[in-house]
């Protein structure tokens, strides 16, 4: 399974669609708000949230594009020298406990660094719901390294002890 991309892999206008999607409970809700100690009883409490203009808890934002940007990993960050910057982040609609999440990505413009061994991409995250329905975009920077980097490191996992028989 492949594993992030080198910046060769990387073409400007390509879509990567993140699977698989992810169901968020309340409990995913609860457990990042206590984590993260955000206890806004928009998220926090549903007796609270029957009297909000959306009538339910909604799910905090932040664990939305955690979940995103998690889910975009496999297919832009996973080799990532860096990430080096979210240009914007915009929460478009409210997620409830129970919706799905599905994301994806294009790749929106890459450049090498004034290291030949490394560019940096630059990509758009977005995340919609099971209805198709846009919950949030995020604008990012990672530098990636060149296929040439991989070799010179000794391949796709340094550090990666050899196992005995």
């Amino acid at each position: 399974m492949q594993f992030g991309r080198t910046y060769e892999e990387f073409e400007v206008g390509a879509v990567y669609k993140h699977w698989p999607g992810k169901t968020v409970t309340e409990y995913d809700d609860h457990l990042f708000c206590l984590l993260t100690m955000n206890h806004h009883p928009l998220h926090m409490d549903a007796n609270y949230a029957t009297t909000t203009v959306q009538g339910k808890n909604v799910v905090v934002g932040n664990y939305i594009y955690s979940l995103l940007l998690g889910m975009s990993v496999p297919d832009v960050s996973g080799k990532a020298i860096a990430n080096l910057e979210i240009e914007s982040l915009k929460h478009v609609a409210p997620t409830f406990h129970g919706d799905t999440i599905y994301g994806e990505t294009t790749v929106l413009d890459k450049n090498m660094t004034s290291k030949p061994d490394r560019g940096i991409v630059y990509v758009e995250t977005k995340g919609y719901k099971q209805d198709g329905t846009l919950v949030c975009v995020f604008r990012r920077k990672v530098m990636v390294p060149t296929e040439t980097y991989i070799k010179e490191r000794g391949g796709e996992q340094p550090g990666r002890p050899e196992l005995q028989d």
